[in-house]
Parts: structure tokens; sequence; C-alpha cells
């Protein structure tokens, strides 16, 4: 009788640790976590980003990246679809229909109000942005820039309206949204028709920035980014614009509410890795996916590695 309940009370025992192991295994589960992104360059290398370290931090991660153009991949985080992207602060203009206002002149400025109006509006948290502007911009072969010295927008502007040859390619939201091409024509007093514009479907600049260097159709301006990495390749110029009739895109990631509730962590493995996405980090970064043709995760986890982040 004694050795059966010696050995009932070894089982009770292993049960019991079994159980606990178990229960212990299952908190320490963390996600899916459904990551998306943008149809670009820059998406894809950020997103790949977020993948990685959230993925090295113990999350199971859903790659979802290449999601849609912006209105689409906003449609997705806010219905649930997704639940963390890379955004830019300078879109908190046109997601809430402040265009008219001046505060996304200015990174922090935008970043505090876009923070505020996602939060308050649809339980969505913008996290640590990367100190880079990722703004619109035009750009022109080096041929018309030296050509007819046509060095910013206001240039540009007087060239066109003095009936200069334009054909400049761009996307479907680069065309279309008030904060896009229609801003430059407000601010500069120029009009493109449509005969001088081609509409693609993707927003990758290289596309766009290759069709403008190869005079793809006649065309000789481009659709292109700030920190674009293929513009010197490409033998393109990009021109300024002393108005400021652009917004200040600094890249960040935005995550669901209640996600972050669930999981604060993911603020502090990003907030670091951000911050070290400069101008030129980024340029680089993008240079090698869109002009060396390299895979999108591939960068992100050498750049994550060199700095440290990654082992």
């Amino acid at each position: 009788m004694k050795k059966y309940l010696i050995v009932v009370s070894i089982l009770l025992a292993v049960i019991l640790t079994l159980t606990i192991s178990c229960k212990k295994a299952d908190s320490q589960v963390k996600g899916p976590i459904i990551v998306g992104s943008k149809i670009d360059t820059e998406g894809a290398l950020l997103s790949q980003i977020i993948i990685l370290m959230l993925s090295d931090n113990g999350f199971e991660v859903t790659d979802k990246s290449g999601t849609g153009t912006t209105s689409v991949v906003r449609k997705a985080i806010i219905s649930g679809e997704i639940e963390i992207y890379p955004e830019y602060t300078g879109n908190g203009a046109f997601f809430f229909d402040e265009t008219d206002s001046d505060v996304w002149n200015n990174l922090d400025d935008g970043y505090a109000r876009v923070k505020k109006l996602d939060k308050e509006n649809n339980d969505i948290v913008w996290l640590t942005p990367a100190p880079a502007n990722n703004t619109w911009a035009i750009a022109i072969t080096k041929e018309l820039f030296e050509s007819e010295n046509i060095l910013s927008l206001e240039d540009f502007a007087a060239y066109v309206n003095n009936g200069g040859y334009v054909k400049l390619i761009g996307s479907e939201e680069f065309v279309t949204s008030d904060l896009a091409l229609p801003a430059f024509q407000k601010v500069y007093s120029f009009t493109l028709k449509p005969d001088q514009l081609i509409t693609v479907a993707s927003g990758d600049t290289a596309q766009t920035e290759k069709a403008a260097s190869e005079g793809t159709d006649g065309v000789n301006a481009a659709m292109a980014y700030g920190t674009d990495g293929s513009l010197s390749a490409f033998n393109l110029a990009v021109l300024s614009d002393p108005k400021g009739a652009q917004p200040v895109y600094a890249p960040a990631p935005i995550i669901r509410g209640a996600v972050l509730l669930k999981y604060p962590e993911i603020e502090k493995i990003l907030e670091p890795v951000f911050k070290g996405l400069d101008l030129i980090t980024l340029q680089k970064l993008n240079s090698r996916i869109a002009v060396e043709g390299e895979n999108a995760s591939k960068v992100a986890s050498d750049f994550l590695i060199e700095k440290g982040f990654l082992k």
C-alpha cells in the first residue's frame, strides 16, 4: 500500500510539473502579429526590419508586406486585417483632412499631431519615427536639368508655363493625392495636362525613375521620394522645394492600440532601430534593393546585424 501511494504521488507530481510547464510555455507564446506595408521599396525594407526584430524577440509574425497603396493599407490596419506597418507622419494631413495646416511641415509637430488624432479616433499608436524625410519629390533628367538650368520647382514651373516639353510619370496616388502633384501645382502655379502625364499603378519609384532615365515614351520627369537610393544611379536630379509645398514624411511604425496594450515591449524593441534610420542610411539601404536587386529581407537583416540589433 505504501509503495502504491508513493507511485501515485510521483505520478501526480509529474502531471503537475507538466501542467505548469505547458501553462508557462503557453504564456510565452507571443502573437501572431500581422505586419503589412505599402507596395514600394522602402515599405518592403521597413516591414522586413519590423518582422525580423519581432521574430528575434520571440513573436510569431505573419508577413503581409506589400499590402497595397496608402488607402488600402490604411483601411487594413483600421479593420484589423493587419496590426502594424510603417507609415509617414505627413500622411496625417490627408488622413484627418488637415492639408491646409502647416503643422505637417515640422517633424515634431506633425508627429505629435498625428499621434494624438490617430489614438483618439482609431486607437492606433504611432511609435518612434526615423530622423528622415521621405517626402514626395519631382526628379528630372540631368540633360533637362543642365540644358534649361532647372534647379527648383520654381524653375520647373516657369519652364512648363513657357511651353517647355515635359512628360512626367508617377503613381496614381502621386498624380491624384492632394498632398502630391496637385500640391506642387497649386503652390508653384503650373498645370500638367493629361497628355503630359503617364500614370502607373505601383508606387515603386524605381519604376518611375528608370522610365525617366531611359526616356520611355518620351518621359523626362518622374515621381520620386527623398530617401530614394536610385536617383544617382539613374542620373536624375531632384528639384528643390523652396516654398515648402510638401509636409515632412518621417517613417514610423504604427500599431493597433489593443496589440500594443497586450505587448508593450514592441515599442522598446523598435525604437532604437528606427532612431538609427537617418536619410543617408535609408538611401543606401533602398539603393541595394532598387538598384542592385537585393532581397529586402536580406538588406534588412544585414543592417540589423551590422548595428548589433541581431546576431
